[in-house]
Order: structure tokens, then C-alpha cells, then sequence
């Protein structure tokens, strides 16, 4: 079969077309949160270390419902180095101010939530 042949393959059954186009919508949709505010640029990132769920054991502690003030002062202290850190003073100089004000209130509004 020659490249594209399945595609065109599947194109020829509109059912399928149907059902894969409804499939893919479902999937945007419960991503994108559907009415919750957009996650913002670099926030994705915490999550490696700072899980949002209550049941995952971790001890980087949770951002979720903490108040934008105490994360951007967190932040600022790593980035100029008043507080101590293993990682998060290199990983906060990669952000800009209007980032993290931006992270630290989206991930305040995700506690009133």
C-alpha cells in the first residue's frame, strides 16, 4: 500500500471519520479543563515535582491553594539567592516576573476550586 493508503483508507468509511473526529474532540475538550482557567506558560513544569493530587506521596510540598503572594516570594527569594535551595533557585531564574505572578495566581485559583 502506498504511504497515505490507510488514510485514505479511512476516509472512505465516514463512520469511522465520524467517530474519530468525536473522539478527538472528547480529548480537546476534557484537557483543556472546559470552563477552568488555562494553564499558563511554564506552570506544567512544577508539576514534575509538586504533584496536585492529595493521594501522590511526594515531599516537594503541593502549589495548588497556596497564595500567589507566598509562591512569588518563595520565588524571588531562590532567584536571588536568599533561600536556600537544591534546585528551585536555578529552575526560578528561568522565569520571568509577569511568569511567575502568572503561575502563582493560577495555581492560588486551583484551591478555591
Amino acid at each position: 500500500m502506498k504511504s497515505g493508503g490507510h488514510m485514505a483508507a479511512a476516509l472512505s468509511r465516514p463512520g469511522i471519520v465520524m467517530r474519530s473526529a468525536i473522539g478527538l474532540l472528547l480529548l480537546c475538550v476534557s484537557a483543556s479543563g472546559a470552563g477552568a482557567a488555562e494553564m499558563p506558560p511554564g506552570a506544567s513544569s512544577c508539576t514534575g515535582c509538586h504533584a496536585a493530587s492529595p493521594t501522590v506521596d511526594t515531599p516537594a510540598p503541593r502549589l495548588v491553594g497556596l497564595s500567589a503572594a507566598s509562591i512569588e516570594d518563595a520565588m524571588s527569594a531562590w532567584r536571588s539567592g536568599s533561600r536556600p535551595a537544591t534546585v528551585m533557585d536555578r529552575i526560578a531564574k528561568g522565569f520571568s516576573d509577569a511568569e511567575i505572578k502568572a503561575i502563582a495566581a493560577w495555581y492560588e485559583a486551583q484551591g478555591a476550586k
